[in-house]
């Protein structure tokens, strides 16, 4: 199993830069930064994960400007997004961002992908939230064709354009995609339009074992990566190992420079440990 960090890259905190080089000269696989374009001052959607939301939700850089950061200053890691709120994003837009990152890097991009769960948010982007399963469904196709195609078009019943030219492609013969969420219908858009399942991180080793079970019934042939767990819990670790996970990105929130690696050291352990 690979060993990843999933960091929340935050305004006051490391630099993306310095984090990415760090991340990568401790072993690490991967870098997996999160998004929010912002958070709305009145909210009724309760944070998914109990309790007050942490305030550096609102403080978060654009997810594409920290990865390239962390491209150009390494050579290795896989650069993920953990995950992109694709249906508060245009679709042409986050095609081109994509690729732009792929070209940069090297190949090294993995496009993890989600609805998302602030209601107000996504209606300040101007996306229903009662249809952002379905949005997200023809987003999914849509950049598929626009990373494969020369004239690439799409007519669906959100998404929809006349053929366009758009370039640079991705350098991966294949971007992978993730598509990330929690329930059932996560998981069934990983079967029909994903490479893999992005799944949050669990709080308890029964808490895996469900996951995998309902991997299992829906998606039995994706591979599963884990954003944000807790690189302190052991036994969900060892869980996820044992269950079959191709990676883990520990969670990393924002913090200073010195702290920030610091806490990457003692990380740096679970590297060695599941090797």
């Amino acid at each position: 199993m690979k060993i990843g960090i999933g960091a929340f890259v935050a305004d006051g905190a490391i630099r993306p830069d310095v984090l990415g080089r760090a991340v990568e000269d401790r072993g690490f696989e991967s870098l997996f930064v999160t998004e929010h374009s912002h958070i709305p001052v009145s909210r009724e959607s309760p944070f998914p994960l109990g309790g007050p939301m942490p305030d550096y939700y609102a403080r978060l850089l654009n997810p594409f400007v920290a990865l390239t950061a962390a491209a150009v200053v390494t050579s290795q890691i896989t650069l993920g997004t953990g995950i992109a709120l694709m249906t508060q994003r245009d679709v042409i837009y986050t095609a081109k961002e994509v690729a732009s990152l792929d070209v940069i890097s090297r190949g090294r991009v993995l496009f993890g992908v989600a609805p998302g769960w602030n209601k107000e948010q996504m209606r300040n982007h101007g996306t229903d939230p009662s249809t952002r399963g379905a949005l997200l469904d023809e987003q999914l196709q849509a950049l598929r064709i626009i990373w494969t195609e020369d004239e690439a078009e799409f007519h669906g019943r959100f998404v929809n354009f006349d053929p366009i030219w758009s370039w640079p492609k991705p350098v991966q013969e294949r971007l992978p995609l993730y598509v990330g969420g929690w329930g059932p219908a996560a998981a069934k858009r990983v079967n029909a339009y994903g490479d893999g399942w992005l799944h949050g991180g669990a709080p308890d080793a029964d808490a895996v074992k469900a996951q995998f079970e309902m991997r299992a019934e829906y998606a039995p042939d994706a591979p599963m990566s884990v954003f944000g767990a807790d690189g302190d819990d052991l036994a969900v670790l060892d869980a996820y190992r044992d269950g079959g996970a191709e990676r883990v990105a520990v969670v990393l929130e924002p913090a200073s420079e010195g702290d920030t690696l610091a806490r990457l050291d003692v990380l740096a352990a679970l590297v060695e440990r599941y090797h």
